[in-house]
């Protein structure tokens, strides 16, 4: 049976109650209700911005596209990837931003710093570019150590040097006490577009298999336990790292049959999935048996009520590759540092399209949507 064929069985699974009835079961009701909402045309009802737009979830796609893709719609923009692919004269550009609010600044593993070189070297790295020059912009609070500050410096120096980049230009603005929770950082980055590879969320195709780079949830877990609010011990420590090294070397093993690198921040790994069933109009199966998950994130997750699935990682990524590449892109993940844990967790289908399903440990099947709200907020 091909991994298609498994796929379809799976979907059929979660869509079919009452076969050969003339009455739609429940599954087939909620799965009409959920094309329905989104075949509408996005529209913000709230008056106020609240920290569920910010979370990476339905609440941010809803505002990307009805505030800023309306706004400020192009081609270049309109497939909402990780970054923008600008032809040159002197070659293929990849261009993106990003901006870090996390609290607290310092954390197990990391901090404000690397975070934001490893970010935006991560986004680059996601649209198949080489990264090359970034820029750094910080919001400074009234009151904030200098100290503190020549720390993050120092680390983004570090990040950088191990990325490969250099930070060429920046910007610094000082708010009042009150106004910044200490400092903000933003990062823009460009990259060399060297190879001839397109890789896009609406590339999936069914058959194609789901990898992940290594175990998730890491850092999400790390930034909400040294906030010291739960009075819940455990060790483990963020897995922020500059992923552009495996990442090439994922794309000399496979070439083009990558379909897809993301990596897994805000959101985590089902909110891409969700992305890639939307974008290519496919059903994105998931096995939970082979979802890669420490133990210790795994109890941290289950004591905070939230799955490890929607929670960000900052050195872990997902790649959608050709069935006939799945050999090969494990072989090249598992062969560096950052992807000893790389796995195969799902497989791309035809039907449900737009839909990810998850096949639980105990043979059933449910559907992993796009969470509304943040269930951790302020962790990049």
């Amino acid at each position: 049976m091909s991994p298609h064929e498994t796929t379809a069985g799976w979907a059929e699974e979660a869509v079919r109650e009452h076969a050969g009835s003339p009455h739609p079961s429940r599954e087939e009701q909620v799965l009409e209700r959920i094309a329905r909402a989104r075949a509408r045309k996005p529209r913000i009802r709230e008056e106020r911005i609240t920290l569920s737009h910010g979370a990476g979830g339905k609440a941010t796609h809803t505002l990307i596209e009805a505030v800023f893709l309306e706004a400020f719609r192009n081609p270049l923009l309109e497939p909402l990837e990780d970054g923008a692919s600008l032809v040159t004269a002197a070659g293929r550009l990849a261009f993106t931003t990003d901006s870090f609010v996390v609290s607290p600044l310092f954390f197990p593993g990391g901090d404000i710093g690397d975070l934001a070189v490893n970010g935006t070297v991560n986004d680059l790295a996601m649209c198949g570019a080489r990264p090359l020059y970034l820029s750094a912009g910080f919001i400074l609070e009234e009151g904030f150590p200098v100290a503190d500050l020549q720390r993050i410096a120092a680390s983004m120096a570090r990040a950088a040097e191990a990325a490969g980049v250099q930070i060429v230009t920046g910007d610094t603005k000082v708010v009042q006490r009150g106004k910044a929770d200490g400092c903000y950082v933003t990062t823009a980055g460009v990259g060399m577009l060297e190879r001839d590879v397109v890789l896009s969320a609406a590339a999936a195709r069914p058959g194609d298999a789901v990898l992940v780079s290594g175990p998730i949830g890491d850092h999400g877990i790390t930034v909400m336990l040294a906030r010291g609010e739960l009075d819940i011990s455990a060790d483990v420590v963020s897995d922020t790292a500059s992923l552009h090294g495996i990442a090439a070397d994922l794309l000399d093993a496979a070439g083009d049959g990558v379909r897809l690198l993301r990596d897994a921040t805000r959101g985590g790994v089902a909110t891409i999935c969700n992305e890639v069933a939307v974008a290519s109009g496919v059903a994105v199966v998931l096995e939970e048996k082979a979802l890669p998950v420490r133990p210790v994130v795994n109890g941290a997750a289950e004591l905070l009520g939230i799955d490890p699935l929607y929670v960000a990682c900052e050195g872990r990524f997902v790649a959608v590759v050709a069935p006939e590449q799945v050999a090969a892109a494990l072989a090249a993940l598992r062969a560096h540092p950052l992807g000893e844990g790389a796995v195969r967790i799902g497989t791309v289908g035809e039907d449900p399209p737009g839909l990810v399903l998850l096949r639980t440990a105990f043979g059933g099947t449910r559907i992993v949507d796009l969470l509304v709200g943040d269930p951790l907020p302020r962790i990049c």
